[in-house]
């Protein structure tokens, strides 16, 4: 076996009746962390399902992770940290992974976190009746996953699969228990975890409650400290307002937020009774992605068009006053082993373009209220939005694309914004001109693999819905290799073929993270790597004076 371990390289204001009774207070150099308390917080999203495995929200994860862990832990620089596992290896084929675990650590439910349980979390992934889309991802991957003795778990693959230690080392092991309760597939206090705090309370719609893991003494490597969490309590206020968000910790009655909108970070940033953090991203940026099955965006000009039409730059600085970055590739600049900034600036807002691309796709007619016609047909593009991914302000981002459409070239842009069964019909049947998406915390270039591989063969959010040969060649030669520089040439064609010559979708801004809290809270801030806000294990309230 080679050892290729990278451990350690280097609702509304007036339903929060109480207030926390905050007030500033300041910390002594030599101040020791303080155990005990409750914090409430503040967050956007609410969990679509408290199942970690079937929770695809990154926004969740500041939720859930406090409940269930994974194997390694990311360390700043992209390695890996012990955490569940003390250290992995990987053969000199690349197609098998063998993880040593911990032997000291127990599921919230009594039950024995061993290599039994581990070999059924993937296992029961790989099934298309439990995990949905999940099965064909990296799991789908794994030719078998045994438990070699009670701590040492390893996992045969088909093929060499050059992201899967990124997606398998991110897997939230739940306990075996888990799997037989009437709360699987929703989640629930009944699906248990190995985290520094257990799932307690759950009220849909308002808030989420956790309570300290007496027993927890199994910290990743890079963790703040290792024994119990400080806080005796976490409580997730679910408040998807901005405004209700920022008013909410503005008035002592949260300690801290997330997402803050631009034209709210001054109020934090610049207050020293406040601190105020925000990150970059790993993953995509927020994209309309345009589907080339289904007309108008099926004509290559139409979409090109599209994207000449549209002044991003201008739009990201009115909409976020200067605290978003413009998008431009595929991936985020967060992701800095395959990020290629050379398309920066490569395309982008051209007017004239736009129409001429137009015109000459025969769209040149125009009706009474400017909108291009052909054979009577309006050019109209449906986008289709999910409720429960509208934040951030992107219901203002997209009404300005829209305006901007109609503006500039003519094109009439209607928005749709739809529940979550709505959203996942209109996903699978293809009935949607643009899809906007993101994803987050998919790092490596693994996202890639979803967004662009066909539906069938692991393109689980691939609403382009392009099947081009080109691209499913490229993965599949970025997949089959660990060379690393190879993998950012394949992934840097992709990019090109995508945006530049298909232009299959409009990247507009990078997503990124803020966090706000009142400045008696010590210890919050982002995950090392993935620089998604961390859970509230390192967390603790100064005593105030």
């Amino acid at each position: 076996m080679v050892n290729r371990r990278k451990f350690l390289k280097s609702s509304g204001i007036a339903a929060l009746s109480l207030s926390l009774g905050l007030k500033p207070s300041r910390t002594r150099a030599d101040e020791a962390p303080v155990h005990g308390g409750s914090l409430t917080w503040g967050v956007e999203t609410e969990p679509s399902t408290l199942n970690p495995h079937l929770n695809g929200q990154a926004k969740a994860k500041l939720v859930l992770r406090n409940a269930y862990e994974c194997l390694l832990a990311r360390s700043a620089d992209g390695g890996y940290a012990p955490w569940l596992a003390k250290d992995y290896s990987i053969s000199e084929d690349g197609r098998t992974y063998t993880f040593n675990l911990r032997e000291d650590v127990t599921f919230s439910d009594g039950e024995a976190f061993d290599a039994a349980a581990v070999v059924m979390n993937f296992l029961k992934l790989k099934e298309p009746l439990y995990s949905g889309s999940i099965s064909a991802g990296h799991v789908s991957h794994i030719a078998g996953a045994t438990a070699r003795d009670a701590h040492t778990v390893v996992l045969a693959l088909n093929d060499v699969y050059a992201p899967f230690l990124d997606g398998a080392s991110s897997i939230e092991i739940i306990s075996p228990k888990s799997f037989s309760s009437p709360q699987l597939k929703a989640g629930g206090p009944a699906i248990a975890g190995t985290g520094p705090f257990i799932l307690d309370r759950y009220v849909k719609g308002q808030e989420i409650r956790f309570v300290k893991n007496r027993a927890y003494n199994w910290a990743p490597a890079n963790a703040g400290h290792q024994g119990p969490a400080y806080l005796d309590e976490v409580v997730y206020r679910f408040l998807p307002e901005s405004a209700v968000r920022t008013g909410a910790l503005s008035s002592g009655q949260v300690h801290v937020i997330e997402g803050i909108s631009g034209n709210d970070a001054a109020l934090f940033r610049d207050d020293p009774d406040f601190t105020y953090q925000s990150a970059l991203n790993t993953g995509t940026p927020y994209t309309l992605y345009l589907n080339v099955a289904k007309e108008p965006t099926s004509d290559l000009q139409i979409r090109k068009a599209l994207l000449a039409a549209i002044d991003v730059e201008q739009i990201i600085q009115s909409v976020y006053r200067g605290e978003r970055k413009r998008a431009w590739g595929v991936l985020t600049p967060a992701d800095t082993d395959f990020y290629d900034k050379s398309i920066e600036g490569s395309y982008g807002f051209d007017a004239d373009l736009a129409n001429k691309l137009l015109d000459a796709a025969g769209w040149s007619q125009r009706d009474g209220d400017g909108i291009r016609t052909k054979d009577g047909k309006r050019l109209t593009i449906e986008i289709v939005q999910s409720q429960a991914t509208l934040r951030d302000q992107r219901d203002v981002l997209l009404e300005a694309v829209q305006a901007q459409a109609r503006q500039n070239a003519g094109i009439d842009i209607v928005l749709r914004y739809v529940d979550a069964g709505t959203y996942v019909n209109r996903q699978n049947d293809g009935q949607y001109g643009i899809i906007p998406n993101s994803t987050t915390a998919q790092e490596n270039g693994l996202t890639l693999y979803f967004h662009y591989l066909p539906r069938e063969k692991g393109g689980s959010i691939n609403y382009s819905r392009t099947v081009a040969s080109e691209i499913s060649t490229w993965l599949a030669e970025a997949a089959s290799t660990l060379d690393a520089k190879k993998r950012f040439e394949i992934y840097s064609a992709l990019q090109r073929f995508a945006l530049q010559e298909q232009a299959l979708g409009l990247p507009l801004y990078v997503p990124d993270d803020q966090i706000a809290a009142s400045a008696a809270v010590k210890g919050v801030g982002f995950r090392p790597f993935k620089r998604l806000p961390e859970n509230a294990y390192d967390v603790w309230l100064q005593q105030q004076v």
